[in-house]
């Protein structure tokens, strides 16, 4: 068998840092001689390669796919999702009641757990979770904190192990969110006092991996939780590797030097299995889309956000682009998603109307920002996306300037507001419609990119947390669609495959509808 060079160098280095562990977990270094890398150790470990660093790994301060990959397998929440659904299942609450108005939450919590710097897990701890980002305290960077917990008015400790949640207003998704991967992973207080309130770089949970170090761009390396309170996981080792370059991430699978990666996309589907490795390609939970400035000085206009839209020939952008792994969006949720409607249709393509309207408007230029990598929902990368949009707007007499930028100085000037139109997408949390409608109603630039400001559309978001799961609350989203189809904050373009690969060695692969990657269960022959 041909050797790979690097792959060994990686193993090299895999093993120092094993052995060194117990330094990193607070206990004492050997100074004896590293042992040379073995097949039984590198079977013990397993490395997935994603596009982009994380943004941090405190599930509070983050919003991004690539540090909640990370965080799924250091932290835990009250609840969790099905393995291949977004089905409510038990986690660090082994249950819940629910007040007959609807407003009170009380957990019974799991008993004897504990967060990986040995303190223990129980109602205290909840209640200094949720405070943490209740309005008020909530810092700026909590971009997740009003959504998962923007109802809450308080959190009342009944004893050691029962938590009680009071809502002001009734929220048919809160348990939903409960189980996500932003704002309501528990971490240990402890720890929060010890890092200034802030965990991004020293994370700290109760779940099945612990983290042993970060390098920037590099690698972020954990190692098993050994006194996790379940199933405890097979493979000792995980390694997050960073490689933001689409074929460098392709050729490192293949020779061998990764076992899993992601943001891959149509072109490299052939080369990756040619190798004999597997593409995994579930419908994905998510939407892909450009985002208006309706706050800018040519975007205020629906007609404007109209005539760019009917400018885009979808369809064609669409297979062009993702080649069968991604479909036409009309709708804003995924068809699977409660509340979807198959009769909301977006704009047509029309360039000769498009071109009309805009020249009356006198629109020439626009300024469009994107991001480098791929992601989830937009496997082509964002620059890619953007220059094909350029394209079609040079057909109806737009100039597009394009500035592209990696995702973490992306999310900051997206923040910041400098541009006409932006490239965004989103892969839903928790299977529950308002996860993606309010996207459009949220006071935070952050996630509303398109700085959308609509009083009817906010009184039916509203309307849809309250109402009961059923056919009267998908009714109410179906009115969010239509007045996104009339009003045109953005063009939708995509839902996309969750494309990933992995090695045929690895055992138990399943990359979450949510777009997050669980290692604990998934192991790898020699």
């Amino acid at each position: 068998m041909k050797k790979n060079y690097r792959f060994l160098a990686l193993a090299l280095s895999l093993v120092l840092c094993i052995g060194l562990l117990a330094g990193c977990s607070g206990g004492s270094a050997s100074t004896t001689a590293t042992p040379a890398p073995t097949e039984a150790t590198l079977a013990d470990t397993l490395i997935f390669a994603q596009g982009a660093d994380p943004r941090g790994l405190d599930p509070a301060m983050v919003d991004d796919g690539e540090s909640s990959k990370v965080i799924v397998n250091i932290y835990e929440g009250l609840l969790k999702y099905a393995k291949d659904s977004t089905a409510l299942e038990p986690c660090l609450a082994e249950s819940w009641d629910v007040s007959d108005d609807g407003l009170v939450y009380t957990f019974h919590l799991r008993q004897g757990v504990k967060f990986h710097d040995g303190t223990d897990f129980n109602a205290e701890a909840v209640k200094v979770n949720v405070e943490r980002q209740m309005q008020g305290n909530a810092t700026t960077d909590m971009t997740y904190a009003d959504f998962v917990y923007g109802y809450v008015t308080k959190v009342d400790v009944i004893d050691d192990y029962t938590v009680a949640i009071t809502l002001k207003d009734v929220c048919t998704p809160f348990l939903y969110n409960l189980a996500m991967s932003m704002a309501a992973p528990m971490v240990s207080p402890k720890a929060l006092e010890e890092y200034n309130g802030n965990l991004n770089e020293n994370p700290v949970g109760t779940g099945p991996y612990k983290f042993v170090r970060w390098d920037k761009e590099q690698d972020i390396v954990l190692v098993r939780n050994d006194d996790y309170w379940g199933d405890k996981a097979v493979t000792e080792n995980v390694i997050f590797r960073i490689i933001k370059d689409n074929s460098a991430r392709v050729v490192a699978l293949n020779n061998g030097e990764v076992d899993m990666i992601d943001g891959i996309d149509a072109t490299v589907v052939d080369e990756i299995t040619a190798a004999g490795n597997i593409v995994d390609q579930p419908d994905g939970m998510n939407i892909n889309y450009m985002a208006y400035n309706t706050t800018s000085d040519i975007f205020k206009d629906a007609a404007t956000r109209k005539a760019f839209s009917q400018a885009v020939n979808v369809p064609e952008l669409v297979q062009s682009l993702y080649q069968g792994y991604a479909s036409p969006a009309d709708t804003i949720l995924p068809s699977f998603v409660p509340g979807f409607s198959a009769d909301i249709k977006q704009v047509s393509y029309d360039p000769d109307a498009a071109k009309t309207a805009l020249a009356a408007a006198g629109v020439t230029k626009v300024h469009m920002i994107s991001y480098s990598n791929p992601r989830p929902y937009n496997t082509a990368t964002g620059q890619v996306l953007a220059e094909a949009i350029q394209g079609y707007l040079a057909k109806v007499g737009v100039d597009c300037t394009i500035d592209v930028f990696d995702w973490t100085t992306y999310k900051e000037k997206v923040k910041a507001g400098d541009y006409d139109i932006c490239f965004y997408g989103w892969t839903g949390d928790n299977g529950d419609p308002d996860n993606f409608m309010s996207l459009l109603s949220d006071k935070d630039p952050a996630m509303n990119v398109a700085r959308y400001d609509n009083a009817a559309y906010n009184d039916l978001i509203a309307q849809g947390k309250a109402a009961p799961e059923g056919a009267d609350r998908d009714a109410i989203y179906k009115q969010l669609e239509q007045i996104q189809v009339d009003e045109n904050p953005w063009l939708l373009i995509s839902h996309s495959k969750l494309l990933s690969a992995y090695s045929p060695k690895v055992q138990g692969y399943y990359y979450h509808v949510t777009g997050n990657i669980f290692l604990s269960q998934m192991s790898k022959t020699n």
